[in-house]
């Protein structure tokens, strides 16, 4: 039986300029780094969380899909948004809206990694 989620794959060009953006930008921490046969496997998490992000060199497939409206492929949750949105804009991330917005189901905005990955980011609403 299925217990967890491993690994979730974002697709880089440069994998040191994402490893910037992921820790210093977003603020997530490094977790593996080392060269295989088939690459370079390097990930990042939240701090004490158990998926990692891939932070997978593929040229080919880095930004895709970049259409406004749809999710990321990387969706983080936070306690306090705003909070965190304002620490993240003074960092240097690009956001595509001005400011969080509100929606039925809680509070939300999409960041940009270097290579066009759009990052959600997202607060449930308050119990």
């Amino acid at each position: 039986m299925l217990s967890d989620i491993m690994y979730v794959t974002v697709y880089v060009t440069d994998q040191d300029r994402a490893l910037e953006f992921y820790t210093e930008g977003l603020g997530l921490e490094k977790g593996l780094d080392f060269s295989g046969p088939d690459g370079r496997f390097l990930t990042v998490g939240v701090p004490g969380g158990s998926v990692q992000v891939i932070l997978w060199s593929h040229a080919a497939a880095a930004g895709q899909p970049g259409e406004v409206g749809v999710p990321g492929p990387v969706i983080l949750e936070s306690d306090d948004l705003r909070k965190d949105f304002e620490a993240m804009r003074q960092r240097g991330v690009t956001f595509e809206e001005p400011e969080p917005v509100d929606y039925p189901f809680g509070v939300r905005i999409e960041a940009v990694d270097p290579d066009g990955n759009r990052v959600s980011l997202r607060q449930q609403p308050k119990r």
